[in-house]
């Protein structure tokens, strides 16, 4: 190759060449696996739709194949818990870290379901009703913000607000939580709105003030009907004459084992993970949030409040998150505090080093900045956006690999991301990361269909995949 010819190869397509070897088209994994579609089955995810995440079918696969015998296992982006209760199951001893209140709440209330009766649960249920309706005086308990206000027809709200009153009185905490729960997971059902991408979709017969075209969500069932259909499938999943109920979940292989509780964290990883013991974990299997603009806050919005979240701390969790979202502001001076803080500001600087050092981010940040300049982007802040994203998975990675023991895994599910015609290959990028922290890459498993471009996006530059990708890293 001469060398005016190898002027134009990219940064992009010179990491590809180094780890081309390392892809490899993983047939017996396919969407339905690395998503939350195969959970649809599974007690706990049916009764709360929970989209962002991976089955607990692939983290089974991974732990089974890669390493049978059980040790400790961490998900950072914890979620609602899949990689947890999975590995759980296989009598792992489980830790997770999760920001969002939402997952927290869900993963508290799947741990109190391994204490519940559900002949208890059904008494309490059946006895329930009657003094509902001598509640006349409750609490708001539903504080909305800007988002969610008239989020419930009025007659909705007062009676979510009385039966939140009624489990404020309960003693018992784990059944308080459960209860609290069942509401928890209709609030999109009988709320005038819908979860649709990044947003919350309004029907036309809230009081909202609506732009475009009308948008019906059909029939909206009332509190009472909605909480008792829920109720009624969570009694009957925990029901010990139900096949597969939630109750036989810790028998693997024909034995019962010992399950230890699952050990939560609540907070950013950017914070927790520097805090843990270094060489201590035997596998990590994670899901970060992708490098696609979508706002967890404003989806589970309702959920947020519902949690007692107000304004200012559903503001604040929106700049806590991992940057994937334009308005995510940079973290690098609090980083770099943080960090001298715990008197690692060495850690700092090494990181910063390789994240400066990856000559395909570089090449991705200048492409990016010069694309905004010329206004081939939908919106200025994306080239802020993905620089501070990949500079705080380069924290992430690199706590990830300290803290994983020698010999130990890391698989990481991640999507590859298109912008204004440019794709980010977020997989090498990222595996680039992992490989100057002590990891080896073992198996980037890319999925035989891929994503396509966003419809913004496909008029300009077609419909062109972008890799879908599952990543195994091994610490050396």
């Amino acid at each position: 190759m001469t060398k005016t010819a190898e002027l134009v190869i990219t940064e992009r397509q010179r990491l590809f060449g180094r780890l081309a070897d390392r892809l490899e088209i993983a047939y017996n994994l396919n969407r339905k696996v690395v998503s939350f579609q195969a959970n649809k089955d599974e007690p706990i995810y049916r009764w709360f739709k929970y989209k962002e995440g991976f089955s607990s079918a692939l983290v089974k696969y991974f732990l089974t194949e890669y390493s049978p015998i059980p040790g400790k296992l961490l998900d950072p982006f914890a979620g609602t818990g899949t990689t947890l209760f999975a590995g759980q199951e296989l009598g792992w001893q489980s830790y997770g870290i999760e920001l969002l209140p939402v997952g927290v709440f869900v993963m508290q209330t799947r741990e109190a379901l391994n204490d519940i009766n559900s002949d208890h649960l059904r008494e309490i249920v059946k006895n329930m009703w009657s003094e509902l309706t001598k509640i006349d005086n409750h609490e708001t308990h539903i504080h909305h913000i800007s988002i969610t206000k008239d989020a419930f027809p009025e007659d909705t709200e007062i009676q979510l607000n009385k039966f939140l009153s009624y489990c404020s009185k309960i003693e018992d905490e784990k059944t308080r939580t459960v209860l609290q729960f069942s509401a928890f997971s209709v609030l999109e059902e009988i709320s005038f709105t819908r979860k649709d991408g990044q947003y919350l979709r309004w029907d036309y017969r809230s009081k909202r003030d609506l732009s475009g075209k009308p948008f019906d969500k059909g029939k909206i069932p009332n509190f009472e009907d909605a909480l008792k259909n829920k109720l009624h499938q969570i009694i009957t999943d925990l029901s010990p004459s139900q096949p597969n109920n939630l109750f036989e979940q810790f028998s693997y292989n024909g034995n019962n084992i010992k399950h230890d509780p699952v050990d939560i964290f609540a907070g950013s990883c950017l914070e927790e993970l520097p805090k843990l013991q270094g060489n201590f974990f035997d596998f990590i299997i994670t899901s970060p949030p992708y490098c696609n603009r979508y706002d967890y806050t404003r989806t589970y919005a309702l959920e947020l409040v519902f949690l007692g979240n107000d304004h200012d701390q559903v503001r604040n969790l929106r700049q806590a998150m991992l940057s994937c979202t334009v308005e995510n502001k940079e973290k690098l001076e609090y980083l770099s505090r943080y960090y001298s803080s715990i008197g690692r500001q060495d850690s700092f600087e090494e990181i910063i080093a390789a994240y400066n050092n990856c000559a395909a981010m570089t090449e991705v940040n200048t492409i990016l900045d010069e694309l905004n300049q010329l206004e081939k982007l939908n919106n200025n802040n994306i080239p802020r956006m993905v620089k501070n994203y990949f500079l705080e998975l380069c924290f992430v990675i690199y706590e990830m690999a300290r803290i994983t023991k020698s010999g130990g895994y890391c698989v990481m599910v991640n999507d590859n991301v298109r912008y204004g015609g440019e794709e980010i290959p977020v997989d090498l990028i990222l595996s680039e990361f992992a490989e100057n922290f002590g990891y080896t890459i073992n198996k980037i498993f890319v999925l035989p269909k891929g994503k396509g471009n966003s419809s913004q996006q496909m008029g300009s530059y077609g419909r062109t995949e972008v890799r879908k990708c599952v990543y195994l890293w091994q610490k050396i």
